[in-house]
């Protein structure tokens, strides 16, 4: 029986909960690449858990308007309103850090799919929020090994300047100053999400003449400082390190612009031919006729981690998934992972290469997976930074 349907079966006893409600909100108007591809990753998961038909998973799916303010009020809703046994979701770190901070005070799972900020399980870390996706940190230090092999010493980096760049932006620093420590930071360029102004960030770096540039742009930023830098030839002689560049959901409308040689993390979705990710992407070009993206393993994930966790607490009960997503291990397209009971981060890997052009079309190629329990402080250094 394929694995994503266990999830789903044997269940005894009175007391287990035939249907649990999921209250799930995301800023899908504003970051619909990754996010409507996400859905249907989550929607795939929905019908093969409930095919199971003893434990029936209810999503009640809003839009957080991708702000903190609007994804607080969301979650008051769905906490009081529609009464969800648990909350999951979310896509920037901003407003994923706010929605975790109401979560500690109502008391209510939050399993964060998608934000990457650090902060969401260390600093700001609390006994009812759980993240999935690897974190900036772990993303970061994947790529450092080969900024440092490089031995290039004038770095310029750029970010958007909000939680999850300039959580990338302070990994980065440290671990490559860790790694390699007479390298400098000539340049840095912050623009506003969805606001920059590619031309004069572009120029700005060019001018400091960088040996390497660190960036953590992505979606329409990316799109624009890419055809800018490919313009005025600032990727020439200048090696590029981008977190995300490789997800689908980005790389692909870079077509024929896509640049060469970056160092990236992504999905080389149409390569991986592990059983459990053929299984994955079978049933769901499948369902969709379409192909998935990095949104789409996210959200699909999401779903079975959270029926996987009432599975084993046999409850919908609040403190028993908590207790039951500590340490608890579960297969995954990627693999299989494990949420650390100490600051409950999941291992999910990612994927490094690098960037080509394959028919008008960018690719990752020479990639790897890279194992999201490799890139992870120590235990006890963790212990340190959590305040819980």
């Amino acid at each position: 029986m394929k694995y994503w349907v266990l999830v789903a079966l044997a269940f005894c006893g009175n007391a287990f909960p035939q249907n649990v409600k999921i209250g799930e909100l995301n800023s899908y108007k504003v970051f619909p690449a990754f996010l409507e591809p996400y859905k249907k990753g989550m929607e795939l998961a929905l019908a093969e858990v409930n095919a199971g038909g003893r434990i029936k998973l209810e999503l009640v799916v809003r839009d957080d308007g991708g702000t903190p303010g609007d994804a607080v009020r969301v979650a008051e809703e769905l906490i009081s309103r529609e009464k969800v046994n648990l909350l999951m979701g979310t896509f920037a770190s901003n407003v994923g850090l706010a929605v975790s901070n109401l979560a500690n005070q109502r008391k209510i799972l939050f399993l964060a799919s998608e934000p990457l900020t650090d902060k969401i399980v260390w600093e700001s870390g609390n006994r009812y929020t759980f993240r999935l996706r690897p974190s900036t940190y772990m993303q970061t230090a994947m790529l450092v090994p080969e900024a440092a092999r490089l031995k290039k010493k004038r770095w310029a980096i750029v970010y958007p300047n909000y939680e999850y760049g300039q959580s990338a932006t302070a990994s980065f620093k440290k671990l490559l100053l860790r790694a390699q420590p007479d390298v400098e930071f000539v340049a840095e360029q912050a623009p506003a999400l969805g606001k920059i102004d590619a031309g004069a960030v572009v120029q700005a770096l060019a001018d400091a003449k960088p040996d390497a540039i660190f960036s953590s742009l992505f979606a329409a930023d990316l799109q624009k400082f890419v055809r800018e830098g490919n313009t005025r030839g600032l990727f020439r002689n200048t090696v590029v390190f981008n977190l995300l560049a490789g997800e689908p959901e980005y790389l692909d409308p870079l077509k024929d612009e896509t640049p060469e040689g970056w160092w990236v993390t992504g999905y080389p979705w149409n390569e991986l031919n592990t059983p459990e990710h053929r299984r994955f992407r079978e049933a769901y070009q499948k369902r969709w006729q379409d192909y998935p993206r990095l949104g789409s393993v996210v959200g699909y994930t999401a779903v079975h981690a959270a029926a996987e966790a009432v599975r084993k607490a046999k409850s919908a009960d609040t403190e028993k998934l908590v207790e039951t997503l500590k340490g608890l291990e579960m297969r995954t397209p990627f693999g299989p992972i494990v949420w650390r009971a100490v600051d409950h981060q999941s291992t999910m890997g990612a994927y490094v290469g690098r960037l080509a052009r394959r028919d008008g079309k960018g690719v990752m190629v020479n990639w790897r997976f890279a194992d999201g329990a490799d890139f992870l402080p120590t235990l006890e250094e963790v212990k340190g930074l959590r305040k819980e």
